[in-house]
């Protein structure tokens, strides 16, 4: 299974001493704090921690509130370093920065992110799940920013009140270079009607740096009642509050899209399967599912090992065939094809048998390979995917 782990930046309290007590609020010195590696031993300043008679917005100093309540962290790189804010106006538009911007006319949104020491992998580059969560938290942002959020999430504000969700049916994304641990990277995305009944959704990644794209993406997005589950005609009136922000444009260029059918894959068409694959209560989001993100790592589950440690994916296609709850119990199958040479030892491996994926030799040199999560119990679909990997070399050398 995947594991993730989070960051903590700790205030010791025996570098904060009080001073004084005025209007309810406790004012500290900070004599020596080490905020983002930046010593301030030779610089104290004071600081409004709380408010005791009600909440109050703490100051900000490098892109953090003092009170407990993270608003992110200011970028390292170009920029100067942050002042204490005090008004209520520069403050909010601090945070707008932090959360990106519109571009464009508006149709485009806009955001930056540092890739940070838990988003990457052993080799010390971004994952592919690290990219899907971005090109996420990116969307999500834009729907904020527009003014359109209701109280779901993602949801428009006509969307809340028929109790309707966006649910994502397929997403391909193509990588050309996978970035370093604090590499700066910059984030568009925007929409556009995709068909009768739904809603395509792009986005471009660039390194901050040289400007150079290095990721494309596209998804196809359609309502889905959050109390049935049963998927719905995206109404007239949510149609009229989204196509405002309709984009013609296409990230992926002509011919990039990979539209050929996913075959299904079955005990005897896949190569390794790896059963016993169990979501957690973390595994869930706000809509009461299991992320769209969090496949990608049970999809891999089935990958074997020598393939993750000497390739690099450089395209995925997700197509999402059904919801999956924090009960279910998964199995993910794949099957592999080279364009050259191709050796196994074994076709099958789970968690009951003496072979594993990482007990295979493979000899390759570009792969292509099919996948499919499904329910352990009755075998229904969840998600059927394809991936095509180059060897790290080659894709680093691009």
């Amino acid at each position: 299974m995947t594991f993730s782990c989070k960051s903590f930046d700790l205030v010791n309290p025996k570098f904060c001493h009080p001073m004084k007590n005025k209007n309810n609020f406790e004012v500290v010195k900070i004599s020596h704090v080490n905020l983002n590696g930046l010593d301030r031993s030779d610089n104290p300043r004071s600081f409004v921690l709380n408010n005791k008679s009600r909440r109050h917005n703490a100051d900000v100093v490098d892109g953090r509130k003092l009170n407990g309540i993270s608003v992110g962290e200011a970028p390292y790189m170009g920029l100067k370093k942050s002042q204490v804010i005090n008004d209520e106006e520069e403050e909010d538009s601090v945070q707008s920065c932090m959360l990106g911007k519109f571009v464009e006319q508006r149709f485009v949104y806009r955001q930056t992110f540092i890739i940070r020491s838990y988003e990457i992998g052993p080799d010390k580059t971004a994952t592919m799940e690290t990219l899907m969560n971005l090109l996420q938290e990116t969307a999500l942002n834009h729907v904020t920013s527009s003014g359109l959020a209701g109280n779901g999430f993602g949801a428009t504000r006509e969307m809340s009140l028929r109790k309707l969700i966006w649910v994502v049916t397929r997403v391909h994304i193509q990588v050309n270079k996978y970035s370093s641990w604090g590499d700066v990277v910059e984030i568009d995305t925007w929409v556009d009607a995709a068909g009768k009944n739904g809603m395509r959704r792009d986005w471009i990644i660039r390194d901050y740096s040289t400007q150079q794209i290095i990721t494309r993406a596209t998804s196809t997005w359609v309502t889905m009642n959050r109390e049935t589950r049963k998927i719905s005609k995206i109404p007239k009136e949510v149609r009229q509050e989204v196509e405002p922000f309709y984009l013609p444009r296409h990230a992926l260029e002509n011919g990039d899209y990979d539209t050929q059918k996913i075959n299904k894959l079955t005990d005897e068409t896949a190569d390794f399967v790896r059963s016993g694959l169990a979501p957690r209560w973390n595994d869930m989001d706000a809509n009461q599912h299991v992320n769209n993100v969090k496949y990608i790592g049970w999809i891999l589950e089935s990958v074997p090992l020598n393939v993750l440690q000497d390739y690099d994916m450089t395209s995925m296609t997700l197509e999402y065939r059904r919801e999956c709850r924090q009960a279910n119990v998964l199995e993910s199958l794949t099957s592999l094809h080279s364009l050259q040479t191709f050796r196994k030892s074994s076709t099958k491996c789970d968690e009951t048998s003496d072979v594993h994926p990482e007990n295979m030799s493979i000899i390759i040199d570009d792969i292509e390979s099919t996948h499919l999560l499904r329910m352990q119990d009755d075998r229904a679909e969840i998600v059927r995917a394809r991936t095509k990997w180059h060897p790290k070399t080659k894709l680093h050398k691009q």
